[in-house]
């Protein structure tokens, strides 16, 4: 866990430490094996080009996403104040608790008991929580207030057509 201390606070906010039960609000990534399919090279969002005869290698998708199995998980966005970083009301995050925010990293956050995915701001000994949206205000802190860090965004998961098993 993450905690910050903010010399524009005084103090850093009180720091919390219920432990992420596997489940309770995401889903947890098991080391197993999702070999799928992937064709080589690109597909041009322009102009359609005539389909080739080519081999296609299968990739897993713990390789792609996956950096630390145990350490990551997979959690479901509501709401609409990472737009601009194209991340949308329920597309799932995939989020590694292994990593240590930097500056701009997209963090899921616990703030007072609230869940929230916003970009990590630390500057100048400043910390603040800011959303990608600009009708939605920064959170900044106040003296007492609470703020874990959850884990950082390493991937999101848009689901364009519900297919028959989801993870609703």
């Amino acid at each position: 866990m993450n905690s910050y201390k903010s010399p524009s606070l005084g103090r850093a906010p009180r720091e919390i430490h219920p432990p992420l039960p596997a489940g309770a609000w995401g889903y947890t990534l098991e080391p197993s094996h999702l070999p799928l399919r992937v064709v080589p090279g690109k597909v041009p969002a322009g102009f359609p080009s005539p389909a080739e005869d080519f081999s296609v290698k299968r990739h897993d998708l713990n390789d792609l996403l996956i950096s630390h199995a145990v350490a990551t998980f997979l959690w479901r966005v509501s709401g609409h104040s990472m737009t601009e970083a194209g991340i949308f009301d329920g597309d799932i995050l995939v989020v590694n608790r292994a990593l240590t925010p930097v500056h701009k990293d997209v963090v899921v956050a616990e703030v007072d008991g609230e869940f929230t995915v916003k970009y990590f701001y630390k500057r100048n000994g400043q910390i603040k929580l800011q959303p990608a949206n600009p009708t939605y205000p920064d959170i900044t802190f106040k003296e007492g207030q609470s703020l874990r860090i959850c884990g950082v965004v390493t991937s999101s998961i848009k689901r364009f057509r519900k297919t028959a098993q989801s993870l609703d």
